[in-house]
C-alpha cells in the first residue's frame, strides 16, 4: 500500500512540474507590436506629398460639326504646328445647307433687283401724277422689304459657311499629341474630344492637400519635386496655384506647381512626390492626431493601447480617449493623450491591457 501510494505521489509530482514547465514557456513567448509616437496635426517641417506630372496648357480637340471622319492625320507623340489641318469631316449636311443658302441669296438678289424696277418706274408715275402716294409708298416698302431678305440671305450663306468650317480641325498651338480617342471613317459628335494636344511649354504637377496645413502652402512657394522613374535627380519647383476650396472628390485643396528646371525625361503623366519645407509655420491649434486604425472601442468608450517601458520590458495599457473630428490624418484627440506618447498600430483586437509585448 505504501508503495502505490509512493507512486501516487511521483505520478502527481511529475504532472505538476510538467504543466508548470509549460506554463512558463507560455509566458516567455512576446508578441510583436507596431507602434509609432503621437504628434500634433500637420507638425512637421516638411512634408511630401504625391502628384502627377502634366503640361500646364492642354486642349481637347473636337469638331463643332457632327459627320464621318474622312480625313485623320494624328498619331501619339506627333509633333504638329498651329494652323496645321488634322483632321476633317465628310460635311454632307453642312454642304447641303451652305448649297441652299446660296439658293436662298440668289432669290433674294432676284426679288431686290425686282422691287428696285417697280419702285423707279412707279415714282416715275408719280412724278407724273399718273399714280397715287399711297402706290409710291408700297413700292418702296417693298424694296425695303427685299433688301432686308437679301441680307438675312447674305447672313445665312456666312454662317453655313462656318458650319463647313466646323468640320475641319486645325492645330491652335504649337504642341504635341498626348492622346487620340477616335479613328477614320467614324461618326462623330459635336464637342466629342478625338485627341489631345500638350501645348504648354512648362510642365506642372498637380496634387491635393489636406485642410490641416493648406494655409501653410502659399503661392511662389519653393518646393523640391523628384519622380519615382527618374532615378538620383531632383528638380526645383514653385507653387503656382492654391484653390480656394476643397475638391468634393477627393477632401483635398488642389494645388499646381509649376518646375522651374524642367527636362525632356518629364513626360505628362509621370507620378512625381512635391516636398515642401514649412519651416516655421505650425498648427495654430496644436491639436493632437491619432491614425485611425489605432482607434479601438467597447462598451466604455474608444481607446488606444499605451506603449510603456523600453525596448525590453515594454507593456501596453488599454488609454480611454475622447476623440474629435476625422482628418486625412487620423482623429483629432481632444483628451486622453499627450504629445510624445507611443501607441500601438496593429493588432489591437489582440491585445489585453497589460499585456507584455514585444517592439517592432
Amino acid at each position: 500500500m505504501k508503495r502505490i501510494q509512493h507512486y501516487g505521489y511521483l505520478l502527481l509530482s511529475i504532472l505538476l512540474f510538467s504543466c508548470g514547465g509549460e506554463e512558463k514557456k507560455e509566458e516567455s513567448v512576446l508578441r510583436p507590436v507596431k507602434y509609432m509616437e503621437i504628434g500634433f496635426l500637420g507638425g512637421g517641417e516638411s512634408r511630401t506629398f504625391s502628384g502627377t506630372a502634366r503640361t500646364d496648357k492642354i486642349i481637347n480637340l473636337s469638331f463643332r460639326n457632327s459627320g464621318i471622319i474622312t480625313q485623320f492625320d494624328l498619331k501619339l507623340g506627333q509633333k504638329v504646328k498651329k494652323g496645321q489641318l488634322l483632321a476633317k469631316l465628310d460635311n454632307v449636311q453642312a454642304r447641303l445647307a451652305y448649297e441652299q443658302s446660296i439658293t436662298q441669296l440668289n432669290s433674294a438678289a432676284s426679288q431686290v433687283n425686282t422691287a428696285k424696277l417697280s419702285l423707279n418706274r412707279v415714282r416715275t408715275l408719280y412724278e407724273k401724277g399718273s399714280t397715287s402716294l399711297s402706290d409710291f409708298e408700297a413700292a418702296k416698302n417693298s424694296f425695303r422689304n427685299a433688301e432686308e431678305s437679301y441680307k438675312s440671305a447674305k447672313r445665312g450663306v456666312e454662317i453655313q459657311q462656318e458650319q463647313i468650317n466646323y468640320g475641319y480641325i486645325y492645330a491652335p498651338e504649337d504642341g504635341t499629341i498626348a492622346s487620340v480617342s477616335a479613328e477614320i471613317d467614324e461618326n462623330v459628335s459635336p464637342g466629342q474630344a478625338v485627341a489631345v494636344l500638350n501645348a504648354g511649354t512648362d510642365m506642372e504637377i498637380t496634387l491635393g492637400i489636406p485642410e490641416s496645413i493648406i494655409n501653410g502652402v502659399q503661392p511662389n512657394m519653393d518646393v523640391v519635386v523628384d519622380f519615382t522613374s527618374i532615378e538620383e535627380d531632383q528638380f526645383k519647383g514653385k507653387v503656382s496655384e492654391v484653390a480656394p476650396a476643397v475638391d468634393a472628390n477627393t477632401s483635398t485643396y488642389p494645388v499646381r506647381v509649376i518646375v522651374t528646371n524642367p527636362s525632356d525625361a518629364i513626360k505628362s503623366g509621370m507620378a512625381a512626390n512635391v516636398t515642401f519645407d514649412f519651416g516655421d509655420y505650425k498648427s495654430t491649434n496644436n491639436v493632437l492626431v491619432v491614425p485611425a486604425h489605432a482607434v479601438g472601442e467597447d462598451s466604455n468608450g474608444r481607446f488606444v493601447f499605451l506603449v510603456e517601458g523600453d525596448e525590453e520590458t515594454s507593456k501596453v495599457k488599454k488609454q480611454e480617449v475622447q476623440l474629435g473630428n476625422l482628418t486625412a490624418q487620423g482623429f483629432e484627440v481632444t483628451s486622453g493623450l499627450s504629445s510624445g506618447q507611443r501607441i500601438a498600430v496593429a493588432g489591437l483586437q489582440t491585445l489585453l491591457d497589460g499585456q507584455e509585448v514585444r517592439l517592432q
